[in-house]
């Protein structure tokens, strides 16, 4: 097993650094820039009309009320399945490793990548509505996948290559289900459960390579209820996202609060760092070694895109479900969806690990880059929370199962975006094929080091990446055009033709769907 292990991690480094290189980042963060200058800097100078449709709206019934439609969920339900998804290991160890690795800095970089992210999110929405059709079972279908083929492939010249990619990017994604959706998520899970939640008799006993009886059985248990709700398709997926996405979200922005509030003097401290850091981290020297801005970067935008997602064109296979007919309503929730995810959830994360016991001798020193004895990445922010409520490790039993909460919803968020590539490429009918085959997956999540799913992760967020990215800039002209119309008809009340869908047929039939409000 050990030899297997080291095979895998030397072929996955080999890719990581080509698909995280120059290349990837610049096309990332390029991809957002651009589309962020298109449309006039939408999330900045549109920012009170998208707070209205989507947080303004959360008590609407056209927003909450649950779809009859087959294979179609309401907008809140979309956002509670996208966030299931997003909202996972990446905000609380993600942050964590980022800050271990690149300095407080990295944070700065986190919203830096945040910020352009919303419109690539925006943008890959927009489209996914645009572009998506309906499947054999009469349910939507959207993603990269549709508009590379539909939308790229429609172009001159370039009917072959819009296929290729649609096919490679189903691929990617579907290989990304396994390492982001299931291995990386279900290895913190076990990791944290396993030190709050010692058993001793069942932790002692080391079945290989520092693997125990106890991360196996946790393993397993949750491959079990992941099997229970993916199982049963979106709309059971959706409905426990519904219900445990606010709850958790909720109660970790609450806790983390309460820990910034009582190191509350560390406060500005801390903003200081993430921004001196961010340029300057020199001044950051973790084991000896000196961080350069490349590296702070490159933490920055990695873990940042492992949180929110935006740019990997997922999320897009899930909000394309909505019973939302315009393509801006739901781009305006993919905005909502990264604000949510990287400005407030790992804001907190971040503030919660530099302020507790302060900057130079707390859980991690900003000045060393040193992480307290006894703590590592994975379990950083359960140390923080120890050093508020240190009584029984009630700080580390809260945020073992905030990450549970968190990483198992991801888990269940990426069984559809992985079953939505596999239904591209194989057909609906056959979706739950892929299922079973994600949920066995689980259990290699219990086994691999912390380090390796990491890197799997990552590597297959930037092989998914890629395609999809080419698609968003290929078409952002589209997207601006279809932004004009809608605020054209919303805001000015011109009265034209709305741009609902590239196919005559679907634009007539949504046309004629009545939809309380958009």
């Amino acid at each position: 097993m050990d030899k297997i292990l080291q095979t895998i991690e030397s072929i996955n480094g080999e890719i990581n650094s080509v698909v995280w290189g120059a290349f990837g980042l610049l096309l990332l963060v390029g991809t957002g820039i651009i589309v962020t200058t298109m449309t006039k800097f939408f999330q900045v100078t549109h920012i009170g009309l998208w707070f209205k449709k989507t947080i303004g709206r959360l008590f609407k019934q056209d927003v909450i009320k649950h779809s009859k439609e087959a294979g179609s969920i309401s907008p809140f339900q979309a956002l509670c399945t996208a966030l299931a998804a997003t909202v996972g290991t990446g905000n609380i160890a993600g942050v964590a490793s980022a800050i271990c690795i690149g300095g407080a800095g990295a944070v700065f970089w986190m919203w830096v990548a945040a910020f352009f992210g919303m419109m690539t999110n925006y943008a890959e929405n927009v489209l996914g509505i645009y572009y998506r059709r309906k499947n054999e079972n009469g349910e939507w279908s959207g993603g990269a996948m549709y508009y590379l083929a539909d939308g790229l492939g429609k172009k001159k010249g370039m009917k072959h290559v819009g296929k290729v990619l649609a096919v490679l990017f189903c691929l990617f994604a579907m290989l990304a289900s396994f390492g982001i959706g299931s291995m990386g998520q279900v290895n913190k899970i076990v990791t944290n459960v396993a030190q709050a939640f010692d058993v001793s008799a069942l932790s002692s006993i080391e079945v290989f390579s520092g693997v125990s009886l106890y991360n196996i059985i946790l393993g397993a248990i949750v491959m079990l209820l992941t099997a229970l709700i993916t199982l049963g398709g979106l709309k059971r997926i959706a409905n426990v996202a519904e219900k445990i996405v606010p709850f958790m979200v909720v109660l970790f922005v609450a806790g983390s609060l309460v820990i910034i509030g009582v190191n509350y003097a560390n406060i500005l401290l801390a903003l200081k760092a993430i921004f001196v850091n961010a340029f300057s981290p020199e001044a950051f020297v973790g084991g000896g070694i000196g961080a350069v801005v490349s590296k702070v970067i490159t933490q920055g935008f990695k873990r940042g895109v492992f949180s929110n997602e935006a740019g990997l064109g997922s999320s897009v296979m899930v909000h394309s479900n909505s019973n939302i007919k315009e393509p801006v309503v739901q781009g305006m929730w993919g905005i909502f969806e990264v604000f949510a995810d990287t400005m407030v959830v790992c804001t907190m994360t971040a503030l919660v690990i530099l302020t507790a016991g302060g900057l130079e001798g707390g859980v991690f020193n900003v000045v060393t880059g040193e992480i307290a004895a006894g703590y590592t990445d994975a379990t950083l922010v359960g140390g923080a929370f120890n050093t508020v409520f240190p009584w029984f490790g009630i700080g580390g039993k809260f945020v073992a199962i905030a990450m549970f909460l968190f990483a198992f919803t991801t888990v269940l968020g990426w069984s559809h975006y992985g079953s939505k590539a596999w239904e591209y490429l194989f057909g609906a009918k056959t979706t739950v094929v892929f299922r079973i085959i994600h949920v066995c997956t689980v259990i290699f999540g219990a086994v691999l080091t912390s380090s390796l799913a990491w890197d799997i992760s990552d590597t297959f967020n930037g092989l998914m990446m890629i395609p999809n990215l080419i698609g968003v800039l290929t078409l952002s002209p589209l997207v601006v055009k279809i932004t004009k119309n809608y605020l054209r008809r919303v805001k000015n009340g011109e009265d034209i033709e709305p741009m609902y869908n590239v196919d005559p047929e679907i634009q007539k039939q949504e046309m004629a769907r009545e939809v309380t409000e958009e």
